[in-house]
């Protein structure tokens, strides 16, 4: 069915809900047409009054078919970010290197993102959601190949080069969560299906915590080297399978759009405007609170990643699994949370509400797991990590859809790019100084600083007005 926007002639109520009763009966069709007037923020600056339009939208089934191929994508790409910081030790010993070196494996996903973000953000506004995840698809798996010959002791140049390239990669893909949400699901999921999309990227996470400490063994230089061969193969095959279903079946957008929201958007001129587009959204006093809020909450989160082998060794020295095995507690729980933090969104719209619930609950997280270390009892450890996993990556999904609410009817992409750079900047920030504080001052110091800036985001975070743009326009306009 092709999409359809006509001038609408004078409709009464009783031919509305004839229409509409007709085709939601037809072949089980959940469509619905509309007789609205296209919201202000989203009417070209040159109209006078707002066009009555007859706005036909649509939920297909395949929307879950799109959903699951990203979040495969973005899984594969988020698991190259920390499957070499989570055997720190195992790379110092292979390829001769400083712990400060073997960080700069995740720093690299963060310090790219940031000048790329602008380009990011354009290519999905203006090329769409299928061009977007193609480049990110084919990228990842370009990065994964390359690092397949990085395997020597003198290759970690090769190494670092592939890495780069997945973190250019990852560009195109870590904003995508809430533009494929809204373009492909109705205001009923459409948080739930934004938290899914983030969940991609936790399961990747989550795997790559898990698995190089369970396929790179310590032993001598050849065992090591064995071990990172078999690990590159796995993942640049994954990928490469992947780039391919990626051609062969991902959709950039349905024939009709799922819900009046996304019916503003497709109807606006001026949100095409790129450059406006961004200035409007930078003038936003709530999303720059947001903005600054998110990149603490995130940035802390990639700093926590990023050393805790380093952490967990202090404490437990030669437990390179279970310093995995706690990583993937945090990204397991944290899972848990953005599920049920989109749940919450979409029966409520609380966005403020549980965006500070769940920023409150992440500080309280975050204090106990940096005090339990002194205990030395690692099951402790693990309980705390699951509960700082649990509200700080469940914090993602619930910062996505805040931030489109509040910038509602500017491109979801562009919005949540601009978070996603705010927390590579913070994230950037807070690691090289963890690092520092860590192996200068401990632990104790380390963790107790990333509190702290935690807190203070959590106290910002109670000045966002929440003005729920997106969901005026829905029940405003039906």
């Amino acid at each position: 069915m092709e999409s359809k926007m006509t001038p609408a002639s004078p409709v009464s109520d009783h031919d509305l809900l004839t229409h509409h009763n007709k085709h939601a009966q037809k072949n089980g069709d959940e469509i619905v047409v509309f007789h609205i007037s296209v919201p202000e923020e989203a009417e070209s600056k040159n109209t006078g009054t707002p066009d009555r339009q007859m706005l036909s939208t649509k939920v297909y089934p395949r929307r879950w078919l799109m959903l699951l191929i990203f979040v495969t994508v973005s899984m594969l790409n988020a698991f190259q970010w920390i499957q070499f910081s989570i055997i720190t030790s195992l790379l110092i010993k292979y390829y001769g290197v400083e712990s400060q070196t073997v960080n700069w494996t995740s720093l690299v996903y963060m310090v790219v993102y940031v000048p790329l973000i602008f380009p990011g953000a354009w290519v999905m506004d203006k090329m769409g959601l299928r061009v977007t995840l193609l480049i990110g698809s084919l990228g990842t798996a370009a990065g994964a190949w390359v690092k397949v010959l990085s395997v020597a002791p003198d290759r970690f140049y090769v190494a670092l080069i592939g890495q780069t390239i997945a973190a250019v990669s990852q560009v195109f893909v870590l904003s995508v969560p809430p533009n494929i949400a809204a373009t492909w699901f109705g205001p009923d999921q459409v948080s739930s299906a934004c938290s899914i999309g983030v969940f991609g990227n936790q399961l990747g996470v989550a795997l790559g915590f898990l698995l190089p400490p369970i396929l790179v063994k310590d032993g001598t230089i050849e065992e090591i080297g064995s071990g990172l061969s078999l690990m590159f193969y796995i993942v640049a095959g994954l990928c490469t399978a992947v780039s391919i279903l990626v051609i062969v079946v991902f959709q950039s957008k349905p024939p009709l759009p799922p819900s009046l929201a996304r019916c503003s958007i497709d109807s606006s001129t001026d949100s095409l405007n790129y450059s406006q587009s961004i200035k409007r959204i930078l003038w936003n006093r709530d999303y720059v609170l947001l903005l600054v809020t998110y990149g603490i909450n995130v940035g802390v989160f990639y700093a926590m990643s990023t050393l805790l082998n380093q952490t967990i060794l202090q404490h437990f020295p030669g437990q390179e699994e279970s310093a995995g095995q706690i990583g993937l507690t945090i990204v397991v729980c944290g899972m848990a949370g953005s599920v049920l933090g989109g749940v919450i969104l979409d029966r409520t719209h609380k966005f403020k509400e549980t965006t500070l619930a769940v920023y409150g609950m992440a500080v309280v997280g975050m204090v106990a797991y940096t005090f339990t270390f002194n205990v030395e009892i690692i099951a402790v450890t693990f309980v705390t990590a699951g509960a700082v996993g649990f509200f700080m990556t469940g914090y993602l999904p619930v910062g996505f859809e805040f931030a489109a609410e509040l910038t509602y009817p500017e491109p979801e992409g562009t919005s949540s790019g601009l978070l996603n750079a705010s927390a590579q900047i913070f994230g950037i920030v807070f690691t090289v100084l963890g690092g520092w504080l860590l192996d200068d001052y401990g632990d104790l110091v380390c963790n107790g600083t990333l509190t702290l800036a935690l807190s203070i985001g959590a106290i910002v975070t109670m000045f966002i007005r929440p003005e729920l743009r997106r969901q005026r326009a829905v029940n405003g306009f039906k």
